[in-house]
This record gives structure tokens, C-alpha cells and sequence, in this order.
């Protein structure tokens, strides 16, 4: 049976599941170096070796990359953080490791109105009608709460709050569900608006899913 070394950049349980994946095969004898969130038993369990970086720092993720460089074939990257760090472009560099993720470049994770423009460009009958709100376009906080209160009133409050920037699935603040007035969802606006950028957009009523390829 052939062996193939890979290299697994782990957050959670979505990267458990991918180990869990790899072990599992039957064609290949899988050896997996995980770079781990934290000292997870089971990826301890079926790794040859494994490190626990607590921040998945690329710096440190690429260390260990290069300190197994000859035993590994390949890498593959779960959470986002390090794609957006560019752990691909850093990893590739110095080792020529191929990694499955995206480029710093192209990791649109890193960036909500970015997401937001691009399919404004491509497809914008996907977006659902929003607004950037960008602190350098404003004067005080006073003048983007007058903007942001027109926004409401054309969107009849329905609204979702939306931080530019990763908030690990946390700064997203959705009307009757986050905030039941203005005034929470002020709160909750102006407080990502101090971090940067802020997108106000409709909230659509519906099934979300998600389509991996």
C-alpha cells in the first residue's frame, strides 16, 4: 500500500472529520502531521505527529511544515485564520509543499464587503440589497447613525449586521433574532463600525446551505 504524508492544519471538528477521513483509506497508508488549535485526543490519536499552536500562527504552522518537509505530500487548511495569514503562500515557499486552500490573495473570507462587491460584479442577483458602511466615510458617528437609520427605514428595520472583517461566526447580528429595536441594533452596529467597516443588508427569510466542491 502506497504511503502518502499530508499535513492537516486543525481548528475543530470539521478537521477531526477530514483526519478521520484520511485514516480511514483504503488505498493509500495515510501518515498525518497535524498542526492543531489545541491538544485534541482523537487527532493525537491518529497523528504520526502532532503540534499544538494555540493562535495556528502561520509562522509556526510553517516551522513544522519544514521540520517534516521530506515526509509530507500535501497540506490541507480547515480554518480560516491561517488562509487569510497566507499560510498557503508562506507554506509553498519555503517547503514547495502543495497546500489545498486558497492564496492570501483569494481567501474572501478575509473580507464581507469584498464578498459582497465581487458578486456585485458576477452575479448580483445573488445579493440581497445592503450597504457598506466605512468609518473613513463619515465625519462622527453621529452623521453614520443619520445614514444608517435612512437604510432602516428603507428596509423596514428587516435588517443584518455585518462586521467586514472574521469574527470567528460572532459579530453577525440579525433583526427579531440579535436586536428587537433600533436602539439594540445601534449598539450592536457602532460597536463593529469602531473595529472598521460594517455592512447593513436585508435579512431574507429562508434555508441556508452551503455547497463544498
Amino acid at each position: 500500500m502506497e504511503k502518502v504524508g499530508v499535513l492537516v492544519v486543525s481548528y475543530g471538528a470539521r478537521e477531526a472529520a477530514i483526519i478521520d477521513a484520511f485514516a480511514r483509506s483504503l488505498k493509500y497508508k495515510v501518515e498525518i502531521y497535524v498542526a492543531d488549535k489545541q491538544k485534541n485526543p482523537f487527532n493525537v490519536e491518529r497523528a504520526k505527529e502532532h503540534v499544538a499552536i494555540p493562535d495556528l500562527n502561520v509562522e509556526e504552522i510553517c516551522k513544522f511544515a519544514e521540520k517534516n518537509k521530506g515526509k509530507i505530500d500535501f497540506g490541507i487548511v480547515g480554518p480560516e485564520k491561517p488562509i487569510i495569514y497566507g499560510v498557503r503562500d508562506l507554506v509553498e515557499k519555503r517547503t514547495g509543499i502543495p497546500m489545498i486552500c486558497p492564496t492570501k490573495e483569494y481567501a474572501i473570507e478575509a473580507s464581507k464587503v469584498k464578498q459582497r462587491l465581487l458578486f456585485e460584479e458576477i452575479a448580483p442577483q445573488l445579493n440581497p440589497r445592503f450597504k457598506i458602511f466605512n468609518p473613513k466615510d463619515y465625519k462622527s458617528q453621529e452623521e453614520a447613525k443619520k445614514e444608517l437609520y435612512k437604510w432602516l427605514d428603507t428596509l423596514g428595520n428587516m435588517a443584518v449586521v455585518k462586521p467586514d472583517l472574521p469574527a470567528a461566526g460572532k459579530g453577525v447580528g440579525v433583526w427579531g433574532d440579535h436586536f428587537t429595536s433600533r436602539e439594540q441594533l445601534l449598539e450592536h452596529f457602532l460597536a463593529n463600525f469602531q473595529q472598521g467597516a460594517v455592512i447593513v443588508e436585508e435579512k431574507i427569510d429562508g434555508e441556508e446551505s452551503s455547497f463544498q466542491a
